[in-house]
């Protein structure tokens, strides 16, 4: 069994690649042409406000320490499901 730290490990990995993400997709919506750039744009800010709060609950879990997982737990895998689902909605 994965202990906690193991698996915060593996979430502050993976929201760090998320972020390298969003940003090559930002870069690539101010290239893209003007009418594609409006709904893709809207698209991006959503996925963006979704990483900002995946980042605030993975702090709020890591400043809390992993004797408090089970507090934290909730809150940050729904923040991540949605996350990822809008990251996969960018994508289509």
């Amino acid at each position: 069994m994965e202990t906690v730290e193991a698996h915060v490990g593996k979430m502050e990995a993976e929201l760090k690649e998320w972020g390298v993400r969003l940003d090559k997709l930002l870069t690539k919506a101010d290239v893209a042409g003007v009418g594609a750039k409006i709904d893709y744009r809207k698209r991006l800010d959503d996925l963006k406000e979704k990483y900002v709060v995946a980042e605030a609950k993975f702090a709020e879990l890591k400043a809390a320490g992993s004797t408090r997982w089970d507090t934290f737990k909730s809150g940050v895998e729904t923040a991540w499901r949605e996350l990822e689902t809008a990251f996969t909605k960018l994508a289509n």
